[in-house]
C-alpha cells in the first residue's frame, strides 16, 4: 500500500464521524430535549416517556450481535450503505407517529437498525488504523457523538422546534439528512480482501461461539450494563426533571449541552493518554467512578451543585466509551477478525441495561425528584464492579500487515 491509502483512512473516519453524527447522535438527544413537547402532543406521562426514551435499545439486545457478526461477514461497506439509508427513513417517520404505539414501534425498528451504523462505523475504522493509532481513532469518533448530542440538545427544542414547526418536522428533517450518507458510503473503497479475509471465510455462528467463550468480554459487556444504563437514564430525565424544579426550557436544555460540550472537549486528550500510558483499563475505572459520583450528587444537587454534578459527569462520558470500544478489540481472542462480533455482543448487554434502566429509573420519581438518579448511580458501580474483574489483552490490536503498509 502506498501513502494514498494512508490519507484515505483520514476519508474513511471522517465519513464514520459524520455518518455517527447524523444517523445517531443528533436525532437521539433531540428526542430528549423534545421530550416534553412531544409528550404534551401525544398526551404521555412521565414513565411512557422513560419508555419510549429506553426501548429504542431493546432490540440492541438481540441486534447488536448479529449486526456486528454480519459486518464482519460481508464487510461494513455494504452494511453501512443499507443500514445508513433505512435508519434515516424511519428516524423520519417518527414524526409520523399519532400515538404512544406507533411512536414506540418505530423507536423499536430504528433501534434495531442503530447497531449496524455504530458497531460497522467501528469495524471499518479498525480495518484502516492501525494499533499505535485505534486509541486516537475512537476517540475522534467518540467526538463526534459527543458533538451531535451536543446540537441535539442544543438546538433541536430551542431553534429548529420553532424554526421548522414543531418536534414532527425535525424528526423528518433529521431523518432525511441522515438517509443522505447512504450515497457517500456506496463509493467507498475497500481494502484488499486478504486484510479480513479470516473473518469472511467464517461462518458467523462460529463466531458468535469463538466470542461467547471469551469472560473478558462478558464482563466488558456487563461494564457498559451498568456505566451505560447509568448515563441513558440520566440524560433521558435530565430535561424533564430540570424544567419540573422550575428551570426554564433554555436553562435545562443548557445543562445538556454542558454535558456534551465538555464531553466533547476531553475525549481526544483522555483517549491519546489511553494510547500512550497503556493503561485503558485504569482510565475506564476512573472515568466510571466520575460518572457514578455525578449521578448520585444529581439525586440531592441543587443551585450550582447540578452544574458541577452534570459536568463530572459528562467530564468523561464520550472519553469512556472511545477507551471502551478500543479495550474490547484488544482483548485476548477479538483482534480485527472478531471485533465486530466482539463489540456487537458487548452492545447486546448494554442495550439491555439502556431498556430498563430510564423507566425504572423514571418510575422512582415518586418517591423524590432525584430519586433516579440514585439508581443509576449505583448502576455505575456495578459496572465498576465488572469491569475491575477484567484481564487486559497481552497484545494491541490491528492488523501488522496494515500497520506495516501504512
Amino acid at each position: 500500500m502506498t501513502g494514498q491509502p494512508n490519507r484515505y483512512k483520514w476519508y474513511i473516519l471522517t465519513l464514520s464521524i459524520l455518518t455517527n453524527m447524523f444517523v445517531v447522535a443528533i436525532p437521539a438527544m433531540g428526542m430528549s430535549v423534545l421530550a416534553k413537547e412531544i409528550a404534551q402532543d401525544l398526551h404521555l406521562n412521565l414513565v411512557q416517556i422513560g419508555m419510549v426514551w429506553g426501548i429504542g435499545s431493546l432490540p440492541a439486545i438481540f441486534i447488536s450481535l448479529i449486526s456486528g457478526a454480519v459486518g464482519d461477514k460481508v464487510g461494513p461497506k455494504r452494511v453501512l450503505i443499507v443500514s445508513s439509508l433505512l435508519g434515516g427513513l424511519l428516524g423520519a417517520t417518527r414524526g409520523l407517529t399519532d400515538n404512544f404505539f406507533s411512536l414506540s414501534v418505530v423507536v423499536i425498528l430504528l433501534g434495531a437498525l442503530i447497531p449496524f451504523v455504530s458497531i460497522n462505523t467501528i469495524k471499518i475504522v479498525g480495518q484502516w488504523f492501525p494499533p499505535h493509532q485505534l486509541g486516537l481513532a475512537n476517540g475522534l469518533i467518540s467526538m463526534g457523538m459527543a458533538l451531535g448530542f451536543l446540537l441535539g440538545s442544543l438546538l433541536s427544542a430551542t431553534t429548529f422546534s420553532p424554526l421548522l414547526g414543531g418536534w414532527r418536522n425535525v424528526m423528518i428533517a433529521y431523518g432525511v439528512i441522515g438517509a443522505l450518507f447512504s450515497a457517500p458510503w456506496f463509493f467507498v473503497r475497500t481494502l484488499p480482501s486478504h486484510h479480513h479475509a479470516a473473518g469472511q471465510n467464517m461462518s458467523m455462528r462460529a463466531a458468535v461461539s469463538h466470542v461467547l467463550q471469551l469472560k473478558n468480554v462478558w464482563l466488558l459487556g456487563f461494564t457498559l450494563f451498568g456505566v451505560g444504563g447509568c448515563i441513558q437514564g440520566v440524560l433521558g430525565y435530565l430535561p424533564t426533571y430540570l424544567r419540573d424544579i422550575g428551570w426554564e426550557a433554555v436553562r435545562a436544555d443548557g445543562a445538556l449541552s454542558a454535558f456534551h460540550t465538555i464531553s466533547m472537549i476531553f475525549v481526544l486528550p483522555v483517549a491519546i493518554w489511553s494510547d500512550k500510558l497503556n493503561a485503558r483499563k485504569y482510565l475506564l475505572l476512573l472515568a466510571a467512578l466520575m460518572v457514578a459520583l455525578g449521578a448520585g450528587l444529581l439525586s440531592f444537587a441543587s443551585g450550582v451543585w447540578i452544574w458541577a454534578a452534570v459536568l463530572m459527569a459528562g467530564f468523561v462520558r464520550d472519553a469512556f466509551m472511545a477507551i471502551y470500544l478500543t479495550m474490547v478489540i484488544e482483548v485476548d481472542g477479538v483482534g480485527p477478525v472478531y471485533a465486530g462480533t466482539a463489540t456487537g455482543f458487548t452492545m447486546a448487554i448494554s442495550g439491555l441495561g439502556n431498556f430498563v434502566a430510564p423507566p425504572l429509573g423514571n418510575s422512582l420519581a415518586v418517591l423524590w425528584p432525584g430519586a433516579p438518579f440514585a439508581l443509576w448511580a449505583g448502576l455505575a458501580v456495578l459496572g465498576m464492579v465488572c469491569l475491575s474483574l477484567v484481564k487486559e489483552g497481552s497484545a494491541k490490536v490491528g492488523s501488522l500487515v496494515l500497520e506495516n503498509a501504512l
